[in-house]
């Protein structure tokens, strides 16, 4: 969890650009009582993406509601975010067979071994019409399921069965939250549930309990009510963490040595960051002793950003280190990033006499690929094009930064760039996404501004010179690939 947590993962580009997936293992059940394991997965349509630290950090600082206004601007786009349900379904012999406890919710299965196999979807296809009412009163409970699925001795997640019941009863006022139109089920129920805090449904009549006399309500039937998976338990029933459970170091290695080289960068930045900021040096050399467990050059990477002045013997494992596990493509973001741009935004810097045909060829490209084009300026009233036309600026140059786009062209008039290159946020937008390694398009009036920002040398093959509409064409297409990851000492 602790190598998950330090890499890529847990800086998403988006909502719309992340997975999701339940780490525990359930059950799915039968009619005829045959029961087959499964895991859940969510996987977005529209690839995977992250953003690199100090990027992650300049955003919360520009737009602390990057996430949610990101979701809302595409819903209200028509570029509806949208999912994949996925299953990975094994049964007892894989369970047994594998090399991890398959209820050890810390553990993976690589989806290389069980593929994830895709059921459904989900799309977002509208905004919440109240945002307290359908958003803040949502209870999630593990134990809300459908027949057909049942849970495992899984005991983190018979643990959650019990505590988010009573987590939403403290959070919401009371047992009756099943009430709130958010949480009451579409279809019929029956059962004798009634009365309590906060009631919102009142049933009539005297019964409230079965078997009665009255042949009122419904009645318990095992046939056709909700069924448990019938399985044969054997062995001493013991307070005691399972030995099955013993291995932490393995999948983090396997974790690690999935990821690309610049992920893996990341990784030994993020715990080198991290740990600076204890001030112990004694649990800044143990957390690098249990690094060494899991990849000796990451320990080395960490130790020497640390300035560790000795090495730490690695932590006694209570189970080896299994070293010949394959490395898992499926768990790299880079490996599994989009064939499109599609979803993603370009922030176009602009000034007055901005060449209107450049810029009508880039929106356009961009638009043909579903990407948006947003337009940032001195001035939030736009800027006036060559051709005499104004365009309406999205965004003030100061609250619109490059790091809130996935790529940026900049296109002032010559007059405009002289301008550009005394403002310090337009010198910023350059060199954050040169450090962010972003592609970067530009026309020929705004070299002395890249050069002023980043210097002559800092423009390499992830520049593209507009003069023609091909040229914005080729651009939009190299945007595919998101980021120019061979740019040399970049973010800083």
């Amino acid at each position: 969890m602790v190598m998950w947590i330090m890499s890529d993962r847990t800086i998403p580009r988006s909502f719309r650009f992340m997975e999701g997936f339940g780490v525990h293992t359930f059950r799915l059940v039968n009619a005829g009582g045959k029961s087959t394991f499964v895991k859940f997965h969510w996987k977005p349509k529209q690839g995977l993406q992250s953003v690199v630290w100090n990027e992650a950090v300049k955003i919360n600082g520009a737009d602390p509601d990057f996430h949610r206004r990101d979701l809302w601007t595409a819903i209200e786009a028509g570029d509806f975010p949208e999912w994949e349900l996925g299953v990975q379904l094994f049964d007892d012999a894989f369970a047994d067979r594998f090399e991890f406890d398959v209820l050890d919710a810390t553990k993976l299965i690589p989806e290389e071994d069980i593929p994830v196999r895709p059921i459904g979807r989900l799309v977002l296809d509208r905004r919440v019409d109240n945002f307290f009412a359908e958003t803040e009163q949502v209870a999630f409970c593990t134990q809300n399921v459908v027949s057909g699925i049942d849970f495992t001795n899984d005991p983190l997640l018979q643990g959650r069965n019990f505590s988010y019941l009573d987590t939403q009863i403290k959070r919401l006022g009371g047992p009756n939250f099943t009430h709130l139109p958010i949480n009451a089920p579409k279809c019929p129920v029956a059962h004798f549930q009634q009365d309590g805090h906060m009631a919102m449904i009142n049933p009539k009549g005297r019964v409230n309990y079965e078997p009665n006399s009255f042949g009122a309500g419904s009645r318990e039937s095992p046939q056709k009510g909700f069924r448990s998976f019938p399985a044969e338990e054997g062995g001493p029933k013991q307070r005691v963490r399972s030995e099955t459970f013993a291995d932490h170091y393995s999948q983090a290695r396997q974790f690690f040595i999935s990821q690309t080289p610049i992920e893996q960068m990341h990784i030994a930045n993020a715990l080198t960051f991290e740990l600076s900021k204890v001030e112990t040096v004694a649990v800044r050399a143990r957390m690098v002793s249990h690094l060494l467990n899991i990849d000796a050059g990451l320990a080395e990477q960490v130790a020497k950003g640390l300035r560790l002045k000795d090495m730490p013997a690695p932590v006694v494992a209570a189970r080896p280190t299994v070293q010949n596990l394959n490395p898992s493509p499926a768990l790299s973001i880079v490996k599994n990033g989009p064939k499109t741009f599609a979803g993603r935004k370009v922030g176009v810097l602009v000034t007055d006499g901005v060449d209107a045909k450049i810029l009508a060829a880039l929106k356009k490209a961009v638009e043909a690929e579903g990407a948006m084009l947003k337009l940032i300026a001195p001035e939030v009233g736009g800027v006036e094009g060559s051709d005499g036309t104004l365009h309406a600026a999205d965004e003030k140059l100061e609250g619109g930064p490059s790091v809130l786009f996935d790529a940026v062209a900049i296109l002032p008039s010559e007059a405009g760039a002289a301008e550009l290159m005394t403002l310090p946020a337009a010198r910023d937008f350059v060199a954050d996404a040169v450090a962010h390694r972003k592609f970067i398009a530009y026309v020929e009036a705004a070299t002395p501004l890249l050069e002023k920002a980043v210097g002559s040398a800092a423009i390499d093959d992830g520049f593209a010179l507009l003069r023609t509409a091909k040229d914005c064409v080729t651009f939009v297409t190299e945007c595919r690939k998101l980021r120019f990851w061979d740019r040399a000492g970049a973010e800083r």
